[in-house]
């Protein structure tokens, strides 16, 4: 079936209604979601039972640019910086060094096995060398795994942060096999300026977008999701077209902007925590119509040979000497290790070497496909088992919530305060999103000339307003009158 205007739609419906309903059902069986949406691809494509004939890497791989964009911004909001304060050099080098010694190692070994070149093999390890967001993001917390110490952001940070890292490397050495008159060298400017610019320019834009959504005044608060996708895709745009990366760009602005007061943050945070599990579903769907499976058979004994070297010795080695200088105990090196899930990031990034007609090139994404499938279902299914087997998993009781569970629960508050708003105070003519209110507190209401409203972060304080507060606790109190610069105490 030849996929057109007039049943696009239609075939596209209905692959999310079954791919939603089967990820419903998926973990009773001890499946992972994206595996079932890889295989629903998979049987609707041209050697399946829906016979959709699609056959396009670079329609494929603008699509997994796009839901990367989604599923890392969307990881990137729901990154506490208290978290990954404390583990941040640890995360940032596990993706980058930790990236570039899977790599090396995996494409030295597919090189003393296969007639790959050097060069081949190293872009294999490349393309396969950092773990995927979209895996780890969803199966942590899919299975609510809680880890002991900082385990988990230490994961969701490194994972979140090293594709820039596997996409230079990725670009790199296809440049070398292109062009092997290239020289080692040329790697080393294009990292530096890939990782510096993005970094800039990430900054940069997280700034500004915090400034265009709290200053801009919009109609409807449906609108601020939309301004913010649009911030989202400038700020990729932007550090691509200046020769920087822009999926560190975007990861960095929503690690930023997800740590700041945000006008409407609950409506943002819930369209993105939709749209990226939206892109989720789209992006192993589209991934699984590119693959033919008879393509995969012949490649199945060299790829089970690849990825088991990748689970049990490459990823392993990356970890332990990437941490070498930091203290962690062995047992939580190793589940750091083996989470070192591979999803549709190498899937999508082996699609360059398809669009630059290297030889190897159809070769090189089946085995990237097959380590990506093994990769979710030897290491995704067992998270748990090998976390308890290692005692770095918590008790049920003491699973703490995400950040994301906590901004969107609805908490049940103890204390309340009516504040009265005296004329010429600092609250005055200010917008609530600017006082700092502590996050544990909120202003229900405010009576304004005996009519009550229902404030937002725009809403600005006018004297003689009386405030109704809720707040977790009187210690929580004194904090929001510090916020108001008021002397009053609870």
């Amino acid at each position: 079936m030849d996929l057109t205007i007039e049943n696009i739609l239609l075939i596209g419906s209905l692959l999310l209604l079954i791919s939603i309903i089967a990820g419903k059902t998926s973990y009773k069986f001890g499946v992972p979601t994206l595996i079932l949406f890889l295989i629903i691809g998979m049987l609707a494509g041209s050697e399946g039972i829906g016979k959709i004939n699609f056959d396009d890497p670079q329609l494929a791989q603008f699509i997994g640019i796009v839901a990367l964009n989604f599923i890392l911004f969307s990881g990137g909001l729901d990154t506490n910086w208290s978290s990954i304060k404390p583990i941040l050099w640890q995360g940032i080098t596990l993706s980058t060094v930790g990236v570039l010694l899977t790599a090396v190692s995996l494409g030295t070994f597919v090189w003393l096995i296969t007639d790959f070149t050097i060069y081949e093999g190293l872009l294999l390890g490349a393309i396969v060398s950092s773990t995927d967001a979209a895996a780890v993001f969803s199966i942590l917390r899919a299975k609510s795994l809680g880890l002991k110490s900082n385990l988990r952001p230490t994961l969701e940070l490194e994972s979140g942060s090293n594709d820039p890292m596997a996409y230079v490397l990725t670009i790199a050495f296809l440049g070398l096999v292109i062009n092997q008159d290239a020289g080692w060298t040329s790697i080393i400017p294009l990292f530096l300026q890939q990782m510096i610019v993005g970094g800039v320019i990430g900054l940069l834009l997280g700034k500004l977008s915090k400034l265009i959504i709290n200053r801009i005044s919009l109609d409807f608060e449906g609108l601020y999701p939309v301004l913010v996708i649009a911030l989202m895709f400038i700020t990729f745009s932007l550090a691509d077209f200046l020769g920087g990366n822009g999926f560190l760009a975007i990861y960095l602005c929503a690690v930023y902007l997800g740590n700041q007061e945000l006008i409407h943050k609950k409506t943002i945070m819930k369209m993105f925590d939709g749209l990226a599990w939206l892109m989720q579903i789209v992006l192993f769907l589209t991934l699984g119509l590119l693959v033919f499976p008879s393509e995969i058979v012949p490649v199945m004994g060299i790829g089970i040979l690849i990825s088991l070297f990748l689970i049990f010795i490459a990823r392993p080695i990356s970890v332990f000497l990437g941490l070498i200088f930091f203290r962690m105990k062995i047992r939580r090196r190793f589940y750091i290790s083996w989470v070192g899930l591979r999803g549709a990031v190498p899937i999508v990034f082996a699609t360059y070497p398809l669009l630059a007609g290297i030889e190897k090139a159809n070769m090189i994404f089946n085995i990237v496909f097959f380590i990506s499938v093994t990769s979710i279902l030897i290491q995704g299914t067992t998270l748990s088992i090998i976390a308890k087997w290692l005692h770095v998993a918590l008790p049920d009781k003491a699973k703490p919530k995400s950040p994301v569970d906590l901004f969107l629960s609805d908490r049940v508050k103890t204390a309340m305060a009516e504040i009265e708003i005296k004329e010429n105070s600092y609250p005055v003519d200010k917008k609530i999103i600017d006082l700092q209110f502590p996050k544990t507190a909120i202003i229900a209401m405010i009576n304004r000339d005996n009519n009550f409203i229902t404030p937002n972060g725009s809403t600005e304080i006018k004297a003689n307003d009386t405030l109704i507060v809720l707040s977790d606790s009187n210690e929580a109190m004194n904090k929001v009158y510090e916020s108001l610069e008021m002397d009053m105490r609870i």
